[in-house]
């Protein structure tokens, strides 16, 4: 009878439990969570979220994207209440917000926007057409 290496078991088992997480351990109903920075994924939703377009979302320090997804229509909401499609925002749903308009024309403007509450930061880029 042959016996194996304590080495070569401890190897497949460990092998087999770092397989275990990739089995769906999220449910489909649970918040999408960053542990690092994400982008979350905004594909064909672009033009409902508020601002003409949003063209990036991301999040980080255990923001969710369902979370993200929210805070930018709040803040697009926060500006049309604070001077409309050119006013500011700087705080919403407890973030503070600091916002970089950049590519300026008379008829639209891009924007990068971070909100940040802790350790969680949000970030989007949009474009507004005035």
């Amino acid at each position: 009878m042959r016996r194996f290496a304590p080495v070569a078991v401890s190897a497949a088992m460990l092998a087999g439990l770092m397989a275990l997480p990739s089995l769906g351990s999220a449910s489909p109903a649970a918040p999408q969570r960053a542990r690092a920075a994400g982008t979350c994924r905004i594909a064909g939703h672009e033009q409902s979220l508020g601002p003409t377009y949003v063209t990036y979302v991301g999040v980080s320090g255990g923001a969710s994207c369902t979370q993200a997804l929210r805070l930018v229509r709040s803040f697009y909401r926060c500006r049309l209440a604070h001077g409309g499609v050119r006013g500011r925002c700087t705080s919403v749903e407890g973030f503070h917000c600091s916002e970089s308009r950049y590519a300026s024309i008379a008829v639209q403007f891009d924007s990068r926007v971070l909100c940040t509450r802790g350790s969680e930061r949000v970030r989007h880029n949009y474009t507004q057409f005035t």
